[in-house]
């Protein structure tokens, strides 16, 4: 800093943006813009990504009861997936037919040879049931959610499902290209043939399905002309009136043995199990997930306007409804975060009002935009996003950027109306002379927040936004204190030496400081001092007290409080013996309940 004062023009780069308007303004302008464009581009979300690397390891066995399943599937399994190099987690679920391990990674693990490692691990594996289907590897995709859209009305299942396709293709040409359609089972052709027939025929079901499948399937044949046509050889089977007419064996006599005469073939509607309904309508739902990429509230906006265009062209009773908007809860708690931030920059101002002069204190306190906008442009630059964290943040940030300004607005008012220096001069040397202690106290804070990178795991991807984001404020606050004040406090410093009407809360806050000084302070650090061995044993008290209060538990950690939910989940289950129409009376009883408690909240 001694450095920095021996520099031509009196003060260095320091002196030269105090004394040169034009680059100080400039300077000012360029943070503001970048800070406003940045603004309007940076994604909002939730939550920062935390990607969880997770590889799926399912098999399926027919017939087999959960017991069976755990031991014969999972049980077997398990032990070579954990010796998978960087399986971090595991977890597995055996249901009645299907088993499904999830293996967690560290993280920064490489999904791709991590699914290959699995996948080899299960291959080495050679004593799974001889009638289970062989294990599927799958690497977990990351999903957030954004919406889902219900569509439901008075209308038959398969037209609902033409709504879905056209509300899906809707939204793909929106640019939305993440969605899934529930509630819907697709119609299949089922063929039973009883254990009777196939003994009085000498026919295996291996034999049957051998059949079928050459029946039902059609060969590619080549191209013709130009190739924008190609040729398949074979017809494809598919009604029940085809698949009833494929022939088995050839009978000595001349007759053939079919499909149909010894087989029972119905085909099953989309409708079939199915359990979705919005009163007494069926229902389908069309879920929206963003990509790393994607902008949660954007989307969402998207999402509703495809759905309010696409209404008019819909039969009368049938509604396209968002549900479990995850932007609302966004948006909701963004908005609570920025009124609270906002509340606390009015609180800052008029206490700045009230102890500076109104010049000082309007430059003083036109730092605190400008050091946030030009820390969300650089927020922007590096990837960030608008989030729970990162707004976090940049509130706890209001009150510690403000001090810098505050420290050095001061000390050059102090300079221009106490020693008499002339404004250039007292902001010059006002920014000068707090520099190295500025400059010491904002690393101190940097170093601090720092440490926050070293913690690992998916904890340290979740808060990894608050030590970025407050090292671009701090910094671009130092930016602002150095390179931007000086010139504007040189001008405030030269119109303040006239007594103004608004500064009258100033003085009078100011005259009674003084007193309190005086009067209070003074005798009550004289008694400190004298009694300061009581005063020592006083406060060593006080800590340990506070220190016992957590070593006892009475005040616990918790990171985060478990926010108010905004939906609520019912469940129930049927006792043996019901029927599907049981299951049905009970789902609408539950709805009819969820409803006129609805109505009286």
């Amino acid at each position: 800093m001694a450095a920095m004062r021996n520099l031509p023009g009196a003060g260095g780069i320091i002196g030269y943006f105090a004394r040169h308007r034009t680059v100080a303004n400039i300077l000012l302008v360029v943070m503001i813009i970048a800070g406003l464009a940045a603004a309007s581009r940076i994604r909002a979300q939730y939550f920062p990504d935390v990607v969880v690397a997770e590889v799926a390891v399912s098999v399926k066995w027919e017939g087999a009861g959960a017991e069976d399943v755990d031991r014969a599937v999972v049980q077997v399994l398990e032990p070579a997936l954990l010796a998978v190099e960087g399986v971090a987690d595991a977890s597995s679920v055996a249901t009645e037919g299907s088993a499904r391990i999830t293996l967690e990674f560290e993280p920064g693990a490489d999904l791709m040879q991590a699914a290959e490692d699995v996948q080899a691990a299960v291959d080495s594996v050679s004593n799974l049931p001889a009638d289970a289907e062989p294990p599927e590897v799958r690497r977990n995709q990351w999903r957030d959610q954004v919406t889902d859209v219900v569509i439901t009305g008075p209308v038959g299942v398969d037209q609902l499902a033409r709504f879905a396709d056209e509300f899906v293709l809707r939204l793909f040409q929106a640019g939305i290209t993440r969605t899934s359609i529930r509630g819907l089972a697709d119609p299949q052709t089922v063929i039973e043939v009883p254990s009777v027939a196939l003994i009085r025929h000498d026919v295996t079901l291996r034999e049957i399905a051998e059949a079928l499948r050459i029946a039902v399937q059609s060969t590619p044949a080549g191209q013709v002309g130009d190739g924008s046509a190609r040729v398949r050889t074979g017809t494809e089977r598919r009604s029940v009136a085809d698949l009833a007419g494929v022939v088995l064996r050839s009978q000595p006599d001349g007759t053939k043995l079919t499909v149909g005469d010894i087989a029972t073939i119905r085909v099953e509607s989309a409708n079939r199990g199915r359990a979705s309904y919005v009163g007494e309508n069926p229902a389908m739902t069309v879920r929206v997930d963003r990509s790393a990429e994607g902008d949660a509230i954007r989307m969402q906006r998207v999402v509703a306007d495809v759905a309010a265009e696409m209404q008019p062209s819909l039969p009368p009773g049938v509604t396209v409804d968002l549900v479990r908007a995850r932007a609302e809860q966004i948006t909701d708690r963004l908005a609570l975060l920025l009124d609270n931030g906002l509340t606390g920059l009015a609180m800052v101002v008029v206490l700045l009002f009230l102890f500076l002069n109104a010049r000082t204190a309007l430059w003083v306190a036109a730092g605190i935009p400008v050091s946030m906008l030009a820390a969300v442009a650089a927020m922007y630059a590096v990837g960030l996003t608008i989030n729970m964290i990162s707004l976090f943040a940049l509130i706890i940030m209001l009150g510690i950027v403000v001090d810098d300004a505050i420290v050095v607005g001061e000390h050059a008012d102090f300079r221009g109306r106490s020693l008499g220096e002339d404004p250039l001069t007292a902001a010059e040397q006002g920014a000068l002379r707090m520099a190295q202690p500025v400059v010491a106290s904002t690393l101190t804070t940097i170093i601090a927040f720092f440490g926050l990178v070293a913690i690992g795991g998916r904890f340290g991807d979740l808060i990894a936004d608050i030590p970025f984001t407050v090292i671009a404020v701090l910094l671009a606050s130092l930016i602002e204190c150095f390179f931007i004040l000086p010139n504007h406090m040189a001008h405030a410093i030269a119109k303040a030496r006239e007594e103004r009407w608004y500064d009258w809360p100033s003085r009078q806050v100011n005259r009674g400081m003084a007193w309190f000084q005086d009067r209070v302070i003074r005798p009550v650090m004289r008694l400190v001092i004298r009694a300061r061995y009581p005063v020592l044993a006083g406060a060593l008290a006080l800590l340990a007290s506070q220190a016992a209060l957590y070593i006892r538990g009475d005040v616990t950690f918790r990171f985060f409080n478990a926010p108010e939910q905004s939906s609520v989940t019912g469940n129930f289950s049927m006792l043996p013996g019901a029927v599907r129409a049981d299951s049905l009376a009970m789902m609408q009883e539950l709805q009819r309940a969820a409803e006129a408690v609805a109505v009286r909240f």
